[in-house]
């Protein structure tokens, strides 16, 4: 990482700006803290890294499309120089589909892991790393009503 190591409020302000505005479904709000040549890794989705606003732009119009984000419980936060990893619980309601399956709207939660990369003020690259098994086995048990 080059560069002079970010402040630590700041990395926080911003990823908590792109999160809230990704719960909102506003998607160029989302964007907006990303740098031009943004990297966004989510693992293990169709497509793999995606570079470029235009890039996750498309991933949060798909996104916001089929889950819309209810609650944040963070379980653990990292600091690093220019970097910021959140673990955290996530909770939000599957309106289209996730991971391939129908989410009826269902609300579900599971374990989410953000790491973020910093240049220029901006954000530069955020990896993602969710419970897929978590998801998986609550959209596939019976419902509860």
């Amino acid at each position: 990482m080059k560069g002079t190591a970010m402040n630590v409020q700041d990395m926080r302000d911003l990823v908590e700006r792109h999160l809230k505005a990704e719960g909102a479904g506003d998607i160029e709000g989302a964007v907006a803290v990303y740098t031009d040549d943004i990297e966004h890794d989510d693992v293990g989705m169709p497509g793999g890294v995606l570079r470029g606003k235009d890039a996750a732009r498309d991933f949060y119009e798909f996104l916001t499309a089929n889950f819309r984000m209810t609650g944040e419980k963070l379980n653990r936060e990292y600091v690093a120089d220019n970097a910021l990893i959140i673990d955290e619980i996530m909770t939000g309601n599957v309106v289209g589909s996730m991971l391939g399956l129908p989410g009826h709207d269902r609300e579900i939660s599971f374990r989410i892991l953000h790491v973020f990369e910093f240049k220029d003020g901006l954000i530069s690259r955020e990896n993602v790393w969710l419970d897929g098994g978590a998801i998986v086995a609550q959209l596939s048990s019976p419902a509860d009503h």
